[in-house]
């Protein structure tokens, strides 16, 4: 069994019309996802998500790199020292 790292990934919407986009590649993760949470933020029209995950390296990676290519999402992870 493949190695797995612990990690939150921070994205932040700016395009709401990357939102179907963001749920596909998030559902195509979905194994290796143990929580998310979605805060809208109405006021400055920008939504906020956190996605943590218990999943091998390369698939975090493979992940935030197809969420960062999205126009108007910005993505950052942090991970466990663990």
């Amino acid at each position: 069994m493949e190695e797995t790292r612990i990690a939150v990934v921070a994205i932040v919407v700016e395009d709401f019309d990357s939102a179907e986009e963001i749920n596909h590649i998030l559902h195509e993760y979905g194994q290796y996802i143990i929580g998310r949470m979605g805060i809208p933020y109405r006021e400055k029209k920008v939504n906020l998500i956190s996605v943590a995950m218990d999943a091998p390296a390369d698939a975090i990676s493979a992940m935030t790199g197809k969420l960062g290519k999205l126009e108007g999402v910005s993505v950052k992870t942090a991970y466990s020292k663990a």
